[in-house]
């Protein structure tokens, strides 16, 4: 395939989504020459990381955004409350928090991705091209020199001194540069669906957990957001249940949903969210990096992974803003984004392997007994203080990063 056309700019950033749209936003702030690829028309899709933590409005207010961003529709959820077994839990409480923005933002993620873009439109060093989808690197040498896209006019080659992967878990760029990934595992996947809500229908519970089965809610307005967890590689079982015996379960459950589940007609409503952990053991190559799920895919644990993306293009544009004014960065350079963010992926990893294989494992797996509230959700429940532990962890990650890139004089 010949490209039709090429263009040669300072950086490429492959991936539209929340890692990508933050960094093209932050270098075209600093004056760098940027385009961000995304591969689809627009960002209208049934994304699963809605979640915008207080970590990631933090970022918002220090680039002066927060009052538009918050303008935007939005609900605020401040404390986690469950029902494990029948039995009230409280997960998190967000107000025990000293920090400026002591919530979470539920918002549709293609409104925030829509956001940045039109604020990115006063820079001029920055350009978003849509339905632009990166399909093969091209090299000098050893040295990724660009990437090969397609759009709706034909083939394009993007030659870039620097190329970013910001392409998700399903990354391209991470399999046509061979880099390894290294599979944690998990041990449930997700249904995802939304049922209707009436103006009147209100309930504080987030989680509900019983014996073989586990849903999580999100009031989202007009309508809840439904997340129920199945043990991994069940999908197939649940469809041969029929879709009716799972409705039934779902309502079981959550009584709330009884008048709006009718919206759920078919399995076509119904999307499988197939969970993985895993992780990049080198993000670079010569002229390459990776970052956001391309480098560490999250579980949906926490709800952290919309957020971990973002800090890392808030780390990725502080440490390497500055070095693309000059050109490329060296490989060892831009592993120094690694050796930032490593540390808190691992961490951020590492305990939701532990919620993972210590609360929802054995839920999942049933049976006749009852369901016990495991030692640590009761300790967390009855001593409100330690309510804020989980409250930081979520909100504001191992390692929250601030924004120390410059931003460039305006004439």
């Amino acid at each position: 395939m010949n490209p039709s056309s090429s263009v040669k700019v300072r950086c490429c950033v492959v991936g539209g989504g929340p890692a990508g749209m933050m960094l093209g936003y932050l270098l075209g702030r600093a004056g760098i020459d940027v385009v961000v690829l995304e591969k689809h028309a627009d960002f209208f899709r049934d994304f699963r990381g809605d979640t915008v933590h207080p970590s990631t409005l933090q970022v918002m207010d220090e680039l002066g955004l927060i009052d538009g961003f918050l303008k935007l529709p939005h609900q605020r959820l401040q404390k986690m409350d469950g029902l494990f077994g029948g039995t009230p839990v409280r997960i998190a409480d967000l107000r025990r928090l000293h920090i400026k923005y002591p919530f979470i933002a539920f918002m549709p993620q293609w409104d925030f991705l829509n956001f940045l873009r039109e604020e990115g439109r006063r820079f001029a060093s920055l350009k978003v091209m849509m339905n632009t989808e990166a399909v093969d690197l091209f090299r000098r040498g050893d040295t990724i020199a660009g990437v090969r896209a397609t759009t709706p006019d034909g083939a394009i080659d993007i030659e870039a001194d620097l190329t970013i992967a910001c392409d998700g878990r399903h990354s391209t760029v991470r399999e046509r540069a061979g880099l390894e990934v290294e599979e944690i595992g998990a041990p449930m996947d997700v249904l995802w669906f939304r049922a209707g809500r009436k103006a009147d229908e209100t309930e504080n519970l987030f989680a509900r957990v019983e014996p073989g089965k586990m849903m999580i809610t999100f009031d989202r307005g007009d309508y809840w957001q439904c997340a129920y967890v199945i043990a991994k590689g069940e999908h197939d079982a649940v469809k041969a249940r029929g879709l009716q015996a799972l409705l039934d379960d779902v309502v079981r459950m959550a009584p709330v949903l009884r008048s709006g589940i009718a919206d759920v007609k078919s399995f076509d409503d119904v999307k499988l969210l197939t969970v993985a952990i895993n992780r990049l053991k080198r993000w670079t190559r010569p002229g390459l990096l990776l970052i956001g799920d391309a480098a560490h895919a999250m579980s949906p644990v926490g709800g952290v992974g919309v957020n971990l993306a973002v800090q890392d293009a808030v780390a990725t544009a502080n440490l390497l803003a500055d070095k693309l004014q000059r050109g490329c960065p060296t490989e060892d350079e831009l592993d120094a984004v690694r050796r930032r963010r490593e540390f808190p992926v691992r961490m951020t990893q590492r305990m939701q392997v532990v919620v993972q294989n210590n609360i929802i494992s054995g839920a999942l797996q049933g049976g006749a007994r009852p369901l016990r509230v495991p030692l640590i959700v009761r300790l967390i429940t009855a001593l409100p203080w330690l309510q804020g532990i989980p409250a930081r962890l979520i909100a504001l990650g191992v390692r929250p990063e601030h924004v120390r890139s410059k931003a460039a004089p305006t004439s």
